[in-house]
């Protein structure tokens, strides 16, 4: 585990603080990681809210994410802008060896926020999610030390589900915003006008259909994804079980109000809360090892495969293989280099009881 020097351990602190005001979810979800991973995950955390209020604040200006890649390209040249997050970004990504495909893919995504693009179809919409959210949870595999294919691929698709809830909650706060992510062709399908309905955005049933469909491809997700947490380091599991199912809590909550995302957004009661942070040390009941096998085999989706292919450990070269004739020849290389010492020892030994004896003699 990297040990943070004591010129960082102020900076993950403020991080941490951010975490605790910007994503209750989240940081009490995190409360249940081990402190390795905590921390890191505060930073990445830090740099991924960082990374969305400037594209908000600055309303998607591109030059919002030029500063963002010049920020990247500090950290990773261990030169970062004289900030907490920033400071503590630059060790994280080193002592963790973040590739910076996966960060680079999360900038990507927000800059496809700053030039407002649309989503026409699903696939569309999952590429779009794979570098806002998929990223993040390849970064998070990282840090525990998860690496394997599987692994990444599963990781990836929790941080795709956690996207496609956040679309659905936030149906009416992203139209008020100027922005549609609901792929355009699910709201054709269902008899709406996608640029009349974002002028005007109301709730109806056929809009609940479309949410509805969402959340069932995010649910799917999930199932996968927690296959995937029996991947990684037991001492993790349980806060990252308890991060999935409170955001699919989320989706939860969105179908008890109606699929209305629009009037109202919907927040998962304490209650409720605590009950799943309580439960999270225990897997699915749906998940028992047959299916656990075949979720583990499921390859990762198109839009995330460049995530796990820049993320996954090489798998050390396998040993060459040795025929039998070769190990004897060893072993009998070996037995006459231990003779030839053995024998140069004992005229060493020979020689050296002589020299005195003549040496006496002559006197």
């Amino acid at each position: 585990m990297p040990v943070p020097p004591d010129s960082v351990a102020a900076d993950l602190a403020a991080c941490r603080q951010l975490l605790r005001q910007h994503a209750r979810s989240f940081h009490a979800a995190s409360l249940l990681l081990p402190r390795r991973v905590r921390e890191p995950a505060s930073v990445l955390y830090g740099f991924c809210r960082l990374a969305d209020d400037a594209v908000d604040v600055h309303g998607g200006r591109g030059d919002a994410i030029a500063l963002l890649r010049q920020r990247l390209d500090r950290a990773y040249a261990d030169r970062p802008l004289p900030t907490a997050a920033d400071r503590a970004l630059a060790w994280v990504l080193q002592a963790h060896a973040i590739p910076r495909a996966l960060p680079e893919q999360l900038l990507e995504g927000l800059a496809w926020d700053a030039e407002g693009r649309r989503y026409e179809t699903l696939d569309e919409l999952l590429h779009y999610a794979a570098r806002v959210a998929g990223s993040v949870g390849a970064m998070m595999a990282v840090l525990m030390g998860a690496r394997s294919p599987a692994a990444l691929a599963r990781a990836c698709d929790l941080g795709v589900a956690m996207q496609l809830t956040n679309i659905a909650r936030d149906v009416g706060e992203d139209a008020r915003m100027g922005r549609l992510y609901l792929p355009r062709q699910w709201l054709r399908q269902a008899g709406m006008a996608p640029d009349a309905w974002l002028a005007a955005p109301t709730h109806s049933a056929a809009l609940a259909g479309v949410v509805e469909r969402l959340l069932q491809e995010a649910d799917d997700l999930y199932g996968r994804a927690e296959a995937g947490i029996n991947l990684l380091p037991a001492d993790c599991r349980p806060g990252i079980r308890a991060a999935a199912r409170l955001y699919a809590a989320i989706g939860h909550q969105v179908r008890r109000q109606g699929c209305n995302a629009v009037q109202r957004r919907a927040a998962v009661p304490p209650l409720r809360k605590a009950w799943l942070l309580a439960g999270a040390a225990w897997p699915g009941p749906w998940l028992r090892a047959p299916r656990h096998a075949q979720v583990l085999q499921v390859p990762p989706l198109p839009a995330t495969r460049p995530l796990v292919v820049a993320a996954v450990r090489p798998e050390p070269p396998p040993a060459p293989v040795r025929r039998g004739t070769d190990i004897v020849l060893d072993l009998f290389e070996r037995l006459e280099r231990r003779d030839r010492q053995q024998g140069g020892a004992a005229l060493a030994m020979a020689r050296g009881t002589a020299t005195p004896a003549r040496t006496q003699q002559a006197g």
